[in-house]
């Protein structure tokens, strides 16, 4: 077991692209109505709109899921779908990602003790629309940092820098193991790491002076570039 204590917080993706409870939030015409191309004139929401919802998340979200089940240090965003019928009632709630952990089903928990919704109309009248929401866990410790130029990203067939430091270990002393892939100490704690299967990968972090004890564990994404 690793030795580290992870610090959890999670943030609740706020972008543009990606607006709480209108994040990235659509209505599958085509699975719900039988119809293509038919167009949703108020979508639907949760009682109050984007503030309410927020505050709804914030209030009952577990952050400290990740902890409790031992996530690696990382970026985590899950993504939920689900229906919001006439009368407003949720169903065929469930999960696009696989993080495990328990972060999909906090993430389900919560939505699915939400209540009732505001339902989307058309022409006037209610009717079932799909909603999409991501959220995001990240996930820290109090023993050790990673930074790379996209957090906790990497891209294959290309170098990738990384610089790790951590509590009382001098950045000579810090290696990493990248399985599936190579990593390339440039010393003081910057390493390239190089790996070419797009996915996941658990990078580890050790203590060389202390026949690579354990220091902790980060998650990273890999994506093609």
């Amino acid at each position: 077991m690793p030795s580290f204590k992870p610090l959890v917080t999670c943030f609740l993706l706020l972008s543009a692209c990606s607006c709480f409870a209108q994040a990235v939030s659509q209505p599958d015409t085509a699975k719900l109505n039988g119809k293509e191309n038919t167009r949703i004139e108020i979508e639907a929401e949760y009682p109050g709109g984007v503030a309410a919802w927020k505050k709804f998340l914030e209030k009952n979200l577990d952050p400290g899921v990740t902890a409790k089940n031992n996530a690696p240090v990382g970026k985590y965003s899950p993504i939920a779908v689900f229906i919001v019928d006439k009368d407003g009632s949720l169903s065929d709630v469930k999960a696009l990602t696989k993080f495990g952990y328990g972060i999909e089903d906090e993430m389900l928990r919560v939505i699915t003790k939400s209540g009732k919704w505001a339902p989307a109309s058309q022409d006037g009248k209610p009717v079932r629309a799909y909603r999409k929401q991501p959220l995001t866990f990240l996930v820290s410790s109090a023993d050790f940092t990673i930074t790379s130029p996209q957090p906790y990203t990497l891209f294959t067939n290309m170098d990738n820098e990384i610089t790790v430091t951590a509590r009382k270990i001098k950045p000579a002393d810090i290696n990493i193991n990248v399985p599936g892939g190579k990593a390339i100490a440039l010393g003081e704690g910057k390493f390239i790491v190089k790996t070419n299967k797009p996915g996941w990968v658990i990078i580890e972090i050790v203590n060389s002076k202390k026949d690579d004890k354990l220091i902790g564990e980060a998650s990273f994404e890999v994506k093609v570039k």
